[in-house]
């Protein structure tokens, strides 16, 4: 296994490239080619895993990390310039959604990043990249405990600061979200449980009372919507069971947040050192909104909404819900996180989840969203700021 660092393309540039529409398929044919010539054959994989899962073939993509985290386990990010700080991530395996997107964060910034894969039971590269700081990268889920776990005992002796502390981000998941939250003045997080198959089985069939319907029902660590259905009874849930391989489920009560006009709108927000930040608003005519099916490119009306709730976000909504914000980044105590919420018809903040791998970028065409290039610029700011702030300390 090589110990110098792998350079691949990366994430946040291939995410570009996909998200305009290129065809990625010249730079796939080039990419093999550069792994069979053995150029740099850790590099090309990693990119190769990331094109694939870019088009679909979730599966394929995983092999190829597999097989590049075989060869090396650290990756360096291109760098603008001469950097003035050096970052070192700790990262877990896993798709493009298990880790917090630093190379949208640091792009064209001043800070140069090298991610390390921490697989639990093997050793670190020896010797480790010069570094000043570090920060957990790797997301809350089952499948990344170990990581987190190992990442708290690689990190307890060192010297550089750790930003995002494992133990932290453990209890981001959805049922110890809900517990850690509760009680928060004008915030609602609906109560969250982990069932087994067996026990929401009885739920259905009214042998069980722990959770009233229409709820709403995931398998464990899935994300993006898949399988979230809201369930109206028994039957509904049932049926939604024999679709259904996994075996452990989150479930929670369905709350109503839809607005006077009949349309929902869900909020992604970002703290950095405890400051609230708007990423986007996403707006639809159904309960399960996700920015890419909300259709806000297509309706202007939509997008003026979304440039008014960010250019007021400061004096209107985090000051509306500044207390229960505040209370949020306190008990949640990481340097980086990020929520999606909405509001309730009488005013409170509904909270769905949080995590720090949530997407933050600023890919939208500006000539579409001239709004957020300007907002996501400032959310970056302030990163950077914390990152070289707290090396300092």
């Amino acid at each position: 296994m090589q110990n110098a660092p792998a350079s691949p393309i990366g994430i946040a540039k291939l995410s570009k490239l996909a998200f305009d529409g290129t065809d990625l398929m010249p730079l796939w044919r080039g990419l093999v080619d550069r792994f069979i010539a053995d150029q740099d054959a850790a590099a090309a994989l990693m990119d190769l895993a990331t094109i694939e899962q870019f088009l679909g073939d979730n599966e394929s993509g995983l092999a190829r990390q597999r097989e590049a985290l075989s060869l090396a386990r650290l990756y360096r990010s291109p760098v603008t310039g001469s950097p003035r700080l050096r970052l070192l991530a700790l990262a877990a395996a896993g798709d493009i959604g298990t880790n917090t997107p630093l190379e949208f964060l640091l792009d064209g910034s001043d800070i140069a990043l090298d991610t390390l894969y921490v697989v639990p039971g093997l050793p670190l590269p020896d010797p480790l990249p010069e570094f000043d700081i570090a920060i957990v990268a790797a997301g809350e889920s089952d499948e990344n405990r170990p990581v987190l776990a190992a990442v708290a005992e690689i990190t307890k002796n060192w010297p550089q600061r750790v930003l995002n502390p494992p133990a932290q981000i453990a209890e981001l998941s959805r049922d110890r979200l809900a517990r850690r939250l509760a009680g928060i003045p004008g915030l609602i997080v609906p109560p969250t449980l982990r069932l087994e198959r067996a026990a929401l089985a009885r739920l259905g069939r009214g042998e069980s009372d722990l959770c009233r319907f229409p709820l709403i029902a995931r398998p464990i660590d899935s994300h993006a919507g898949r399988g979230l259905e809201k369930l109206a009874d028994g039957a509904a849930l049932a049926r939604y069971l024999a679709t259904r391989a996994e075996q452990e489920f989150f479930v929670s009560p369905f709350i109503d947040y839809a607005g006077a006009d009949g349309h929902f709108r869900k909020y992604r927000i970002a703290f950095i050192d405890g400051r609230p930040y708007a990423c986007h608003m996403a707006i639809a005519d159904q309960w399960m909104i996700y920015y890419l099916n909300a259709g806000m490119r297509d309706a202007p009306w939509k997008r003026a909404e979304e440039a008014r709730f960010m250019a007021g976000f400061d004096e209107d909504f985090a000051r509306r819900h500044g207390g229960a914000l505040h209370e949020i980044a306190t008990r949640i105590g990481l340097d980086y996180f990020a929520i999606d919420c909405a509001e309730t018809p009488d005013g409170a903040l509904l909270l769905f989840e949080a995590d720090i791998a949530m997407i933050v970028h600023d890919m939208d065409p500006a000539d579409i969203f001239p709004y957020k290039g300007p907002q996501m610029r400032k959310l970056f700011t302030a990163f950077r700021a914390l990152v070289k702030r707290k090396a300092e300390t």
